[in-house]
């Protein structure tokens, strides 16, 4: 018999308490994977998969790839390119299964470097991020005759002078930076690999920089949805990094994601899901920025060097999760800094 009262005090009655959302203490942001998750040639997901002790698969809506949780409170994500970061972000930070308000955020992930910054397999702990994506973009081949180039800020006629992208990007965000000095510091010394492969490509470079064995060490990224590559594209990022950041930052690598992960922790900011604060960036080098003279111009990965990237950001990245995690008594409420 149907008792409508029954359905009433079903539907009055209060919701089953939620069951308490997981401390994120860190995120880990990779953004792309090679083929699977696991067991093939490793893209920036696979080695932390493998590696770091995550037990769980949870799916959250509005993230391509299940995420992987640790038992310490680590959060693992395959956040996707471009955009797609992004909307990762996002969708991690608004799932009411996390509690984020505490996380510190690691973007782990290969990038090209300026060959006057490093060579391939190096590892570059971020004091600057710089959106290039907001921007007037000319050919070149119609620019004034006395423009170096045809991409501008918005607000600006020229090359050359820091406009405003008001409404659209902050453009440049700087991460704290007594956290990147104590990552830097935990890390600067892990050895990085190197190989006959990682050799032969970095030999035809006339940058010192470019010819070193693989290192950790500090250099800001640009970000563009683009790939870009060259010799005048490359004298074009020293420079966008040099106006946005007012002549503090100095190019080392170039991605396609940080810049969007800034804007989507920024506009997250105000509700207390995030801390902007706690965000670390360590890019890898996979390839140049510009061929080596002589040296077929199109852009490609170096020989070796897609590995030699993904190995680099797990191993100096480990270290520094490792480290939050074990300390988090204190860096829950209080941002690790380098002892004086």
């Amino acid at each position: 018999m149907f008792r409508p009262f029954l359905l009433i005090a079903a539907l009055l009655a209060p919701f089953p308490a939620l069951a308490k959302p997981v401390t994120v203490k860190v995120v880990v942001l990779t953004m792309f994977e090679v083929g699977e998750e696991t067991g093939d040639v490793a893209g920036e997901f696979q080695h932390w998969a493998e590696r770091y002790p995550f037990t769980e698969k949870v799916k959250v809506p509005g993230i391509e790839h299940p995420v992987r949780v640790s038992p310490d409170g680590v959060v693992l994500v395959l956040a996707g390119m471009n955009a797609r970061s992004r909307q990762s972000v996002t969708a991690l930070a608004l799932d009411p299964r996390f509690d984020t308000s505490k996380a510190y955020w690691l973007i782990a992930g290969i990038a090209g470097v300026d060959p006057a910054s490093g060579s391939i397999g190096s590892a570059a702990w971020a004091r600057w991020v710089v959106d290039a994506d907001a921007a007037h973009d000319m050919d070149d081949r119609e620019a004034p005759a006395d423009w170096p180039w045809g991409i501008y800020s918005l607000g600006t006629r020229k090359p050359g002078l820091k406009g405003s992208a008001a409404g659209a990007s902050a453009m440049a965000w700087k991460l704290d930076p007594g956290l990147v000095d104590w990552a830097y510091s935990l890390t600067h010394t892990t050895p990085l690999a190197d190989n006959p492969q990682l050799q032969a490509a970095r030999t035809n470079y006339v940058a010192a920089a470019a010819r070193q064995p693989p290192k950790v060490y500090i250099g800001d990224v640009i970000g563009t949805a683009r790939f870009w590559h060259g010799d005048r594209r490359t004298a074009w990022a020293r420079d966008w990094v040099r106006i946005w950041t007012d002549g503090q930052g100095q190019f080392a690598m170039s991605d396609c994601e940080d810049h969007q992960v800034m804007d989507a922790l920024d506009l997250l900011g105000p509700s207390g899901r995030v801390d902007r604060r706690r965000v670390l960036v360590l890019r890898t080098a996979s390839n140049y920025t510009a061929a080596a003279p002589g040296a077929d111009p199109v852009f490609d990965f170096a020989p070796g060097g897609l590995e030699a990237g993904v190995e680099a950001a797990y191993r100096v990245g480990q270290p520094v999760v490792k480290a939050l995690v074990a300390g988090w008594d204190q860096y829950a409420d209080q941002l690790p800094k380098v002892a004086q």
